[in-house]
């Protein structure tokens, strides 16, 4: 009973994870890639991040035209609507352009936008869904607010309306199973938590030389496009684990071309291996630096096999 219960914990925290991960994630690269949509939480923290600055610049405006007596007083309700459309717009479509999807709200909690469609976030889609959010929530909401309800039965009835409008576009990214709002739907975006950028330890710096030492003109035969193969051989835990045949050819493959003696290999050619990277990698920077690339063994002055 006891892994039973276990048994059906995990499976419901696996089912809570499929969840937030959408799957089939696949961009034009066509490597797979999983992302976490964010939680409705993160994305109204973010809203209420944003409105509180967008408003706070609006404040700020609409007390210099007071202060320096522009505009009639009556004429300040109608310069708070439009500084809402002509400051909240431009700050979430420039923020979300210039910030690869994310406004300050959204880097605060840690999310962003990406198109829906696994391609780079376009301009279109990124005005589409700001626009979209006016007339999805905050213009129905604002006339809600000022609607005159001493007025006809035609006015509660439009009222009425705006409301249930309101409620169902605050609703839907609830019942969405992508999380996304009407405007998402339409741009074709969705809203992720922003992945984390994690370096793999550096491969050369990993293990030690285990005492193997090569010259200058072996380690001159090969170029970058076979370090790159031989740091994919050893990062797959398989090789090493699975197929040490599949290793030991390799390690004998290049000491024959670089003219190494193959019984000093030793019994884990991984090591061989490790350390003929290493080296390989150090004298092919130190080229480098001296502004010489070397991208295969068909350099034109690699050493010629014996």
């Amino acid at each position: 009973m006891r892994f039973q219960r276990k048994s059906d914990e995990t499976a419901v925290q696996r089912s809570a994870a499929s969840k937030r991960v959408l799957e089939n994630f696949v961009p034009p690269e066509d490597v797979p890639i999983g992302f976490e949509l964010a939680s409705l939480g993160a994305r109204f923290g973010a809203v209420i991040l944003d409105l509180i600055l967008t408003w706070f610049a609006i404040l700020l405006l609409i007390l210099a035209v007071a202060w320096l007596g522009i505009l009639p007083k009556t004429a300040l309700f109608a310069l708070v609507v439009i500084s809402a459309f002509f400051v909240g717009v431009p700050y979430y479509v420039l923020s979300e352009l210039i910030w690869n999807g994310r406004t300050l709200g959204k880097r605060i909690v840690g999310i962003m936008v990406i198109s829906a469609d696994s391609r780079a976030l376009g301009a279109h889609q990124v005005v589409a869904r700001n626009l979209l959010k006016d007339v999805e929530f905050f213009a129905p909401l604002g006339l809600v607010l000022q609607w005159n309800y001493t007025s006809t039965a035609q006015s509660w009835i439009a009222a009425l309306i705006l409301l249930v409008w309101t409620l169902f576009v605050a609703i839907y990214p609830i019942r969405n199973k992508r999380k996304q709002r009407l405007g998402d739907v339409v741009a074709g975006t969705l809203v992720i938590v922003k992945p984390k950028a994690i370096l793999l330890d550096d491969l050369a710096l990993s293990e030690a030389r285990g005492g193997f030492v090569f010259d200058q003109t072996q380690l001159d035969i090969y170029g970058s496009y076979e370090l790159q193969t031989l740091e994919a051989i050893l990062r797959d835990p398989s090789k090493s684990q699975l197929h040490a045949a599949e290793l030991e050819k390799v390690a004998k493959a290049i000491a024959r071309r670089i003219n190494y003696p193959e019984h000093a290999i030793g019994a884990d050619p991984r090591l061989f291996l490790m350390a003929f990277y290493r080296e390989q990698r150090e004298r092919l920077e130190s080229r480098l630096l001296f502004g010489e690339r070397r991208q295969d063994k068909f350099h034109s002055d690699a050493p010629k096999p014996k």
